[in-house]
């Protein structure tokens, strides 16, 4: 309802206790406040939520019911180096969380004003965020999204670490709900980039990624492509620490692809001892220096000629665990703790967003297209613009063969994918055309020696069941003509839907596939696009760009 009134006006006194006094910050999901709490007679940070427009009320409720798990954990952690929540209260029927005033900058606008951060001060900025990540581990939490963004350096000289992987906006609460995994591209461990669970291991990776960029001045993977950056992060050499000096040991130690290889953190802290300053002396000053450290150029990774595939995906991460009740404590906490989940969802957006990653085992490489309103679904190009693209599709223990060709799109994102299915004990490679846009993809599938396994079309309609169990639906099958030469059986046109998510939330998908016999291989080439778009998605990109493909 809307009554007239500026719900972030200064001087504004929220729930008769905290008077907001200036704007600190605004992100997509709230805005925080610098406030007086005039019971305890302090300053505290106050936010509020800002519901973006086409956000339902059942999106909303869906985000208050998932995040209140996360919100209870975060709410019990209690650690110098962590920003500490105080309290949550509802205010003309809006949700407010009260947190830890902390005078700071990011670790990241940090850098941009003062260059790369000179040895003694990365070593501070990696013992402490080592020992908020120790803290948070010993209670069950994974932070997820470990980055410069999320490091505060106050202006005494702390360092803390915050945003807890419980801001989402509209997007990424319908994908969290599938199991998508959140985080930064560049900072991302590869396992979870690949699909993989989210472990503490990923935030030992992601520790190590914001100490090489702290120490280079720039991330260890550039690019704002965010598939091409994971690409890179999945099967790219890990980049040598640049600049890094004595903490390059800790970074390579931190930054192993394999996660039982990455050092523990008491062990990173450990190393780090002898290079920290004396207690009580500050080495982040409040000017920046005369003369700022430049940017070192990162050096140009050799890569193998044929770069192995990420492993298999494996399953959905982020998997939710049930919903507790929490016995209330004082006189307001039963109404108090009904809005815990509605206001912690922005607790971290006001400093920086989730970038997102989307490559889940078990579902499309298509994330929710970008806009504020997910329900506006942007329009298939009258004139496509189709160039032929040529690609590897080997499994990740290399194989003879595998390329294609298909046209598709210039500006569409190529991403390789390995993948396992644990029913039939098969690998094969999955190649992901991506529209800008993330609403249409072009997926190739290559399963190599799938006839020479006595294996059929009917083995390969299981598996893609398999993949969607409980929402799979509408099948449609029809011939299509065959790839040249004498196949083991007729190709086949196959056509399904597909539902992600739950509620007002779903989305659903269709897919339009060949699936294409060779002497030894099979292939199956997919273009997948929202539901309410399948007429105009089958006629003007499936039926122009299927018929295009050509093993090579």
């Amino acid at each position: 309802m809307d009554t007239g009134k500026d719900p972030y006006a200064s001087d504004r006194l929220i729930a008769g206790r905290y008077r907001l006094r200036h704007l600190l910050g605004q992100g997509s999901m709230g805005t925080v406040w610098a406030a007086d709490d005039e019971v305890l007679r302090r300053q505290v940070a106050v936010k509020g939520m800002l519901r973006p427009p086409g956000m339902t009320d059942a999106d909303a409720d869906e985000l208050r019911e998932r995040t209140m798990r996360e919100a209870r954990a975060v709410a019990a952690l209690s650690h110098p180096n962590l920003v500490t929540l105080y309290d949550v209260v509802q205010h003309e029927d809006e949700p407010y969380v009260v947190m830890e005033l902390v005078p700071s900058r990011s670790l990241g606008e940090f850098l941009k004003s003062h260059g790369r951060l000179t040895e003694q001060q990365a070593a501070s900025i990696g013992d402490a965020v080592a020992a908020a990540l120790e803290a948070a581990h010993r209670a069950g939490i994974t932070h997820r999204d470990v980055k410069p963004g999320n490091v505060l350096i106050a202006d005494d000289g702390r360092v803390k670490l915050t945003d807890f992987g419980i801001a989402r906006n509209v997007a990424e609460s319908t994908m969290t709900s599938r199991g998508i995994t959140l985080g930064t591209p560049a900072y991302i461990a590869p396992e979870v980039a690949s699909g993989g669970d989210v472990t503490p291991a990923a935030d030992r990776w992601s520790l190590g990624a914001t100490l090489w960029a702290a120490l280079s001045g720039m991330p260890p993977y550039e690019g704002t492509n965010v598939m091409r950056t994971i690409n890179q992060v999945v099967n790219d050499p890990v980049p040598e620490p640049v600049g890094a000096g004595a903490l390059a040991p800790v970074i390579s130690g931190l930054m192993q692809k394999d996660p039982t290889s990455r050092m523990p953190l008491v062990e990173v802290r450990q190393a780090l001892h002898p290079l920290l300053p004396p207690p009580g002396k500050s080495v982040f000053g409040l000017e920046p220096p005369a003369t700022p450290l430049p940017v070192l150029p990162r050096p140009k990774p050799v890569i193998a000629p044929e770069t192995p595939l990420a492993s298999d995906p494996g399953p959905l991460p982020f998997m939710l665990s049930p919903t507790t009740e929490l016995s209330p404590t004082r006189t307001r906490a039963a109404t108090a703790l009904l809005v815990f989940v509605a206001f912690l969802v922005f607790l971290a957006s006001s400093i920086g967003g989730f970038a997102l990653t989307r490559l889940v085992a078990g579902a499309a490489l298509l994330p929710p297209f970008t806009g504020t309103n997910t329900t506006v679904l942007p329009s298939i190009d009258p004139t496509l613009r189709l160039e032929q693209q040529t690609a590897q599709a080997r499994t990740e223990n290399g194989d003879q063969g595998g390329q294609f060709t298909v046209s598709v799109e210039p500006d569409w994102t190529i991403y390789v994918e390995g993948r396992k299915d644990p029913h039939l004990g098969v690998a094969y490679s999955v190649v992901h055309f991506v529209s800008p846009n993330g609403a249409y993809e072009v997926a190739v599938h290559r399963f190599p020696d799938w006839y020479t396994k006595k294996r059929d079309i009917s083995d390969y309609l299981t598996l893609v069941k398999q993949r969607w169990p409980g929402r799979y639906f509408g099948e449609e099958r029809a011939e299509t003509p065959s790839l040249p030469g004498d196949q083991p059986e007729p190709a086949l046109r196959l056509t399904y839907k597909t539902v992600e998510g739950d509620g007002s939330g779903a989305l659903r998908r269709t897919h339009f596939s060949r699936v294409l016999p060779t002497s030894t291989d099979l292939w199956a080439i997919e273009v997948v696009v929202p539901t309410e778009q399948e007429d105009v998605g089958r006629t003007k990109l499936f039926d122009n760009i299927a018929s295009t493909f050509s093993p090579t």
